[in-house]
């Protein structure tokens, strides 16, 4: 009785969280769903065309324009000098058409002038070759003249737009990478890191390990960033290279907050602040700032790779927006893409043309995972320069719509219907609180694994996102959470190879589980502390209380090579990661290996924990058949329905309605009640196809 007391206490607050979320946002009200953009660069073309340019998005359906990202030079040709007169002239234009506007600082292309005048304020590579002016994002973010140049554009731009009724926000930069950067600017900077952190010398030569092959330092004045290229990557100290990365994040981050709080300064209350970090962003992490209203990031599925099915190449990879859209909304509570391919790209393995209908799915799909802005890279195709390859919603005439222009037309005029039909106040279906599930994640063990993969299998990034691909495919709504997010909103927690733990880390997981939650642990969790330390008292040792289990050692096998993993309902086939656990007596082994000599061994095992239960998967395996029978079981054993939705095709809920894209090669009939009601599509998915509809 108690439990289904607090089963659905659980699920109250669920539907009472989901309905709050659909209010209006500070900057995105509700009612609009989501609002489309378009990149825009004037300084490209004729001043004559602009007009005929800006008053045709307004007419396809665009509702604001990102403009002057890349145009430091046209507003300050030298330093001191400022011209704003013709983007003036754009502004007005974009006012003339109801176009909203969002400003772009330009900082990720400083000028020839600062190049030739300030040569130090370029990052340098490994080599400790300095970069040259004549591309993006060379700038040292470490370098205090550059932020002085920097502060200079922007506080100009904030001064002079900043109040602007028809600015509605600001996106900083273009694409933050936390780029390595080994000038001397940087060097300083990261020794300064250090001395914030450890204080002193021998502090740091104790968390670094450097009794190890007498890598001991006297001052911090001896310490270089450590130089993967010139040591080689298997010599290269795990330890300082995980404060090198945290170092470039950090800084990174303190960058585009520096931004911020010079935009602040001068601009309206009503004007929003973000950045469009790459989808996949492995060395910028979005959560260490805190000037940021959101952040939103740039997603580009299909750059030449094979995905699923014969048609996969055409029709992008899934898991790009799939985990992005999740990711970024743990900063600010809202995301959206700031940029989004529109057709074929320059820089893919090859350039297929998309399968017809795919941009409008790939702009399905980030509405359908809550985003609030969907923008698109570009609006005309350039016919000179680096990305002449380069699609746009525009073909090279200005005139003539790309078929990912057509695509985002069709988008746009689907999206005032949908405006007409959305619930805004809706709660959550009960069916889908009870599936409730958040993903632990975090950069810093990413950053850690891919240091030390002990693997070529391994696979850092992509190996949590297996674990966001089945609870989808089971129709669960599902968020990608920080280790600081309250964990008791949701019905199952999956922390997937979280390396790097503290014992209040783990004391948080355990009160989670006790109080009714499912705890999903796998292999590789837990292996070490904050500092990158395997454990004296054995392998993940702090773990073993909570899991119930003692892991004795570890296997890997070869790539063509596959071992044998038995539970009640089969066999399964492994050969990336293996723990070999030893159960205590009230611990459930779910599986043990069935060959090797270890057979008999266990490798998936679960035990109850006051109200809740943990589970620990010690195998990672190729297919995830293994993994995905076992959280099967975890979510109808709490009483959830689950569905059995194939690769690529992804369903959500937002705003009152279902949302469905198909990337797979194969069509998917949606199976149906005979109350619903279909607003866009049909109920038979065809690839690349879209299906919206109400129950």
């Amino acid at each position: 009785m108690k439990k289904c007391i607090l089963l659905l206490w659980l699920l109250v607050i669920l539907a009472v969280s989901q309905a709050f979320s659909q209010q209006d946002h500070p900057f995105f009200p509700a009612k609009r769903l989501v609002t489309t953009g378009i990149y825009y660069y004037p300084e490209h073309w004729d001043p004559h065309l602009w007009e005929r340019d800006i008053k045709r998005m307004s007419e396809m359906g665009f509702e604001f324009v990102h403009l002057a990202e890349f145009a430091w030079s046209k507003m300050e040709p030298e330093e001191g000098r400022f011209d704003f007169t013709w983007l003036d002239t754009v502004m007005d234009l974009c006012t003339k058409y109801h176009l909203k506007v969002v400003l772009c600082t330009p900082s990720a292309t400083p000028p020839a002038w600062i190049r030739y005048q300030y040569p130090e304020t370029f990052q340098m590579n490994s080599q400790y070759i300095r970069g040259e002016h004549g591309t993006r994002g060379l700038g040292s973010v470490a370098s205090p003249v550059y932020r002085r140049l920097v502060e200079t554009i922007v506080t100009k731009m904030a001064q002079r737009y900043g109040k602007h009724e028809n600015v509605i926000g600001w996106q900083l930069d273009n694409e933050p990478d936390a780029k390595p950067d080994f000038s001397p600017a940087s060097q300083e900077a990261f020794r300064q890191w250090l001395k914030n952190k450890y204080h002193s010398i021998d502090a740091l030569n104790t968390i670094w390990g450097n009794a190890f092959w007498s890598q001991w330092y006297n001052s911090f004045d001896q310490v270089l960033i450590p130089n993967v290229n010139l040591v080689g990557w298997w010599g290269s100290n795990p330890h300082a290279m995980l404060d090198f990365k945290r170092y470039m994040a950090d800084i990174q981050a303190e960058y585009l907050d520096f931004q911020s709080r010079t935009l602040r300064a001068n601009i309206s209350e009503h004007q929003f602040i973000t950045t469009n970090y790459t989808a996949v962003s492995p060395g910028a992490d979005p959560r260490r700032t805190k000037q940021l209203d959101f952040a939103t990031y740039t997603a580009y599925p299909n750059g030449g790779t094979h995905n699923i099915g014969q048609q996969g190449f055409r029709l992008g990879n899934s898991n790009v927006i799939l985990f992005a859209a999740e990711y970024y909304k743990s900063v600010g509570g809202v995301t959206g893409a700031m940029e989004i391919q529109p057709g074929t790209v320059n820089w893919g393995n090859f350039t297929p043309l998309p399968l017809p209908g795919t941009v409008r799915m790939w702009l399905y799909h980030i509405f359908a995972a809550g985003g609030k802005l969907a923008c698109s890279y570009r609006f005309r195709q350039i016919n000179y320069g680096a990305e002449q390859y380069h699609s746009g919603i525009m073909e090279t005439d200005g005139v003539t719509p790309s078929p990912g222009g057509y695509d985002y037309m069709q988008f746009m005029k689907e999206m005032n219907v949908l405006r007409k039909e959305a619930d805004i106040k809706a709660p959550l279906p009960e069916k889908l609180a009870r599936r409730s599930t958040a993903i632990l994640w975090n950069l810093e063990n990413y950053w850690s694994f891919d240091q030390q993969r002990q693997t070529r299998q391994w696979d850092s990034w992509n190996y949590p996102i297996k674990f966001l691909q089945i609870a989808k495919s089971f129709g669960a709504p599902v968020d990608v959470i920080a280790e600081t997010a309250d964990l008791s909103k949701y019905n199952v927690v999956i922390i997937p190879a979280y390396e790097l733990v503290d014992s209040s880390l783990i004391k948080k997981w355990e009160t989670y589980a006790a109080n009714g939650g499912q705890l999903i642990i796998t292999c590789r969790t837990a292996t070490k502390n904050r500092d990158g330390y395997l454990w004296e008292k054995g392998w993940a040792a702090p773990l073993s209380a909570l899991t119930g289990a003692r892991i004795t050692t570890f296997d890997m096998l070869p790539d063509q090579y596959y071992g044998d993993v038995q539970t009640k309902a089969g066999h399964y086939r492994w050969n990336n990661w293996g723990d070999l656990l030893q159960p205590d007596k009230n611990t459930e082994a779910l599986a043990t290996y069935n060959d090797q000599f270890y057979k008999g061994a266990a490798a998936v095992v679960k035990r109850r924990v006051g109200k809740g239960t943990v589970t620990y998967i010690g195998v990672d395996t190729d297919d995830a058949k293994l993994e995905k029978d076992v959280l099967r079981d975890i979510y109808t054993g709490t009483g959830a329905t689950t569905e059995n939705y194939p690769p690529g095709v992804l369903v959500y809920w937002r705003d009152g309605f279902y949302v469905a894209v198909n990337y797979s090669s194969d069509n998917y009939t949606m199976n149906m009640s005979g109350t619903t009601k279909i607003l866009i599509g049909e109920k038979t998915i065809k690839p690349g196809g879209v299906l919206v509809w109400k129950e």
